[in-house]
């Protein structure tokens, strides 16, 4: 960033953190609160009933509320079937740092992957003859990739991601791993291989993250161990870390100064505002729910991340969709709803930012309910226990599909 000012490059580091996600999303939040925005109101009177409800369901999910930290590595075990365990089985001749650097190839490219899938698509899983959809579909779908090599360039090698790979992964391959046919239609599956393709160009940009001979995703691992200082690494600067490894990945995205922010986008209630212009809101969705999954295996190779409770909600469609099926957040004009929404329109910047807000009250309302504290009972485990599943419970008493209570029209990079 030589070449960038001072305010430039405050205004980036800004809105890469999770306090900058809080600060904007609060503002629009406040404005909702007043009746001021154009498309959503918030109703406090349905605050402890939302709370309530996915308070029902964190019991019903685990009775004794011991809940584990909200990541991707929870669906891996979908449909009651334990893939981790033979994953770790066929890494059992690879040695510690390997198999960590393993594991973040897998849940890097997982994550990434994990964008809705639409409510036409399924994955037959021939192991064990389950069949799955949405983001429990594209788990087990990129674990089975994964593990038959689809990442890799070296075919002895099969149990890793690397930048040769990557970058000549085919549409084709990426069909046939995720069973996508006429029949069985992948919403973004274009989009998704275009992420795929510049994760693979990002590593070689970024050797001090991603190392050489092979570039992987991998070798943040390492990385990671040599920012820790006693063992210990802040989540903010995994994020940090993510967000400048992979920021070049995202497709037509807000640039400052050259640099392009990812899930950054604008919203005209915050306009003039002196930010970079005004109007920016980050959200960083998949890059939190990285920065969330990378926390197990840092954590197996003896680092304690700390400051989890830093990071945010995900401001995606389950959350938003609880919020919004159970009254908390009001839409003024019920029948945009059914009009497809691009991710960059003002209705859907306006729900995302509530959703961040709503996420942080619900997860204090339960707290109060419990006797917790934020530090005893943090937003991870809301978060997993909780309002995603809650959100998925109520979108299906609903919808027969399931479907979100807005249709989105997904480019297979945002949710």
């Amino acid at each position: 960033m030589g070449l960038i000012s001072d305010a430039a490059q405050r205004a980036i580091a800004y809105l890469q953190s999770p306090k900058a996600i809080r600060d904007r999303c609060s503002q629009l939040y406040s404005l909702a609160k007043q009746d001021k925005l154009s498309h959503f109101r918030v109703n406090p009177d349905r605050l402890a009933p939302t709370a309530e409800y996915v308070l029902a369901v964190m019991r019903e999910n685990y009775p004794d509320l011991n809940i584990p930290i909200h990541s991707r590595w929870r669906h891996f075990n979908a449909g009651g079937v334990d893939r981790l365990a033979d994953l770790d089985q066929a890494m059992a001749g690879l040695d510690p740092h390997e198999r960590a650097r393993a594991k973040v190839d897998l849940v890097i490219l997982s994550v990434l992957l994990d964008a809705g899938a639409g409510s036409a698509w399924r994955y037959r899983e021939a192991a064990t003859g389950q069949t799955f959809s949405r983001s429990e579909g594209l788990a087990v779908a990129s674990f089975r990739m994964f593990c038959a090599g689809y990442f890799s360039s070296v075919p002895a090698q099969p149990l890793r991601a690397d930048a040769d790979a990557l970058e000549h992964l085919t549409e084709a391959a990426l069909a046939e791993g995720f069973q996508v046919s006429e029949e069985n239609p992948l919403v973004g599956l274009e989009g998704r291989l275009a992420l795929v393709q510049q994760l693979g160009r990002s590593l070689r940009q970024h050797p001090d993250f991603f190392g050489t001979a092979p570039a992987r995703p991998g070798h943040l691992v390492d990385y990671f161990m040599q920012q820790a200082e006693a063992n210990t690494l802040p989540a903010p600067t995994i994020l940090h870390t993510v967000l400048n490894g992979l920021g070049s990945i995202w497709p037509g995205r807000i640039d400052l100064a050259g640099v392009n922010l990812g899930d950054v986008w604008v919203h005209s209630a915050l306009t003039g505002d002196q930010l970079a212009d005004g109007g920016l809101v980050p959200f960083h969705k998949l890059s939190q729910w990285l920065t969330y999954s990378l926390i197990e295996p840092l954590q197996e190779m003896g680092i304690t991340v700390t400051e989890v409770e830093k990071l945010t909600g995900l401001a995606e469609y389950r959350n938003g969709g609880l919020c919004l099926d159970l009254g908390f957040l009001e839409l003024k004009a019920p029948a945009i709803a059914q009009v497809p929404q691009p991710p960059g329109s003002e209705v859907i910047v306006e729900w995302r930012a509530l959703t961040v807000s709503a996420l942080d009250a619900i997860a204090q309302s339960i707290r109060q309910t419990l006797g917790y504290t934020a530090a005893e009972f943090p937003l991870a485990n809301v978060l997993e226990g909780g309002t995603w599943a809650a959100g998925r419970k109520i979108a299906a008493e609903k919808r027969p599909n399931g479907a979100p209570p807005i249709q989105i029209a997904s480019d297979g990079t945002v949710f």
